[in-house]
């Protein structure tokens, strides 16, 4: 069946039908991921975005149920180059069109997808209607295509009770601190992480960056499984709670640390969010930020944010330490950052940076045992360059505790 991909500038993409049978406006988006399209599309930072994957063909290795991020898809949409009806792999639950028709998710393939990716480059994101009805105009969406937006999706994706996972620490060669050994207390305490050269003293650093006996309070704004996952893995006992917790409930449960999670939309929705946030900043409890959760602090502490031309998205982002320059492969997912120009130096200083446009990856507080990160470091899908900072999470924890 014939699709098209109607964007609100006026440009029409024909293709074939994927998924549900459906039509769907959304904001479109890409992602430049070569693999780990399931980990994308459960993703709740995705919610109400119709997603074009850059790489051509999708699908070829299946659907593992395990891999996904949260308990279902949140993608709007799925736009492809080629879908791979057969899938090998040896892990494989479904094929990805089984996915598709299992959680209603339509799409669209076979059109030029590096077009697609050029144009919003070049324009910036843009919503899109995709229809398999011939007879739908531009004009007839018109207005629909210019009002839609995302809206306040946190309250969407965000688990509805408490939440409670065991930490059960993986010490095993090839476990989540098999490569720990990149980070060590002395380097953090002088600001220089990743020595690679310490590798030998591997035994120690994993005793001490155990994180048996720690209590972390997770606030879910959509967080992705694995946040939780890494955490756990590495000895902590995480406590899930809904976006809307207030600070003093959070606080009652008498954490060691405090985690912020990712998220989707505008960051400035937030506001209820971001009223609690600044509670838990006043307090003396270690916080760890990933992506929205980076924004929503800055915001709390008089910073601003500003929403990007196309947004960062995709597992080959490279961000740079600015406390020893090393540079690392990052797992991305936003589409709003931070302002540097609006920054106030005596509450945060960047931590981190872009390689490739210079916008702020990362915040260390000042006074505070606070850092936050806008890329992923619990990567799925993405490299693990930067798993260190749940390293450096716990032991800061350790140090207060």
């Amino acid at each position: 069946m014939k699709a098209r991909l109607i964007l609100e500038d006026g440009t029409v993409f024909t293709g074939k039908h994927i998924g549900a049978d459906k039509d769907v406006v959304s904001e479109i988006v890409f992602n430049t991921s070569m693999a780990g399209y399931t980990e994308v599309f459960t993703d709740p930072s995705y919610a109400g975005q119709a997603v074009c994957m850059t790489y051509p063909l999708i699908g070829n290795y299946g659907v593992c149920l395990d891999d996904m991020e949260s308990e279902r898809p949140w993608v709007d949409a799925i736009i492809v180059r080629e879908l791979s009806h057969v899938a090998s792999n040896f892990r494989c639950d479904m094929t990805i069109q089984e996915f598709m028709d299992k959680y209603e998710i339509p799409g669209i393939e076979g059109i030029d997808t590096r077009a697609l990716v050029r144009l919003l480059r070049e324009k910036g994101t843009m919503n899109g209607y995709i229809t398999t009805n011939e007879n739908i105009r531009f004009e007839d969406i018109q207005d629909k295509l210019h009002a839609y937006t995302t809206g306040y999706v946190v309250s969407k994706v965000s688990c509805k009770e408490k939440k409670f996972q065991k930490g059960v620490a993986d010490l095993s060669e090839n476990g989540p601190l098999s490569g720990s050994a990149s980070f060590n207390k002395e380097d953090y305490a002088a600001s220089l992480k990743g020595d690679l050269s310490k590798r030998e003293k591997r035994p120690a650093i994993v005793k001490e960056l155990n994180g048996a006996g720690l209590k972390v309070a997770l606030l879910d704004l959509g967080a992705k499984k694995n946040i939780a996952d890494s955490l756990a893995a590495r000895g902590c006992d995480v406590t899930i709670y809904p976006f809307d917790t207030s600070a003093e409930e959070i606080l009652r449960d008498k954490p060691d640390g405090i985690m912020l999670s990712n998220g989707p939309g505008d960051p400035k929705d937030c506001r209820g969010v971001i009223e609690e946030i600044k509670k838990l900043y006043a307090s003396e409890t270690p916080i760890f930020a990933i992506c929205l959760g980076h924004q929503l602090m800055a915001l709390a502490t008089g910073a601003d944010t500003f929403k990007m031309k196309y947004g960062h998205r995709g597992g080959n982002h490279p961000v740079k330490d600015l406390s020893n320059g090393r540079v690392y492969i990052s797992s991305q997912n936003h589409g709003y950052v931070v302002d540097m120009d609006k920054l106030d130096k005596k509450v945060a200083e960047p931590a981190f940076i872009n390689v490739n446009d210079g916008t702020n990856e990362g915040l260390a507080y000042v006074g505070k045992n606070i850092f936050t990160v806008q890329f992923h470091p619990e990567a799925c899908p993405g490299p693990q360059d930067s798993s260190y900072l749940f390293d450096r999470f716990i032991c800061m924890m350790r140090e207060v505790k």
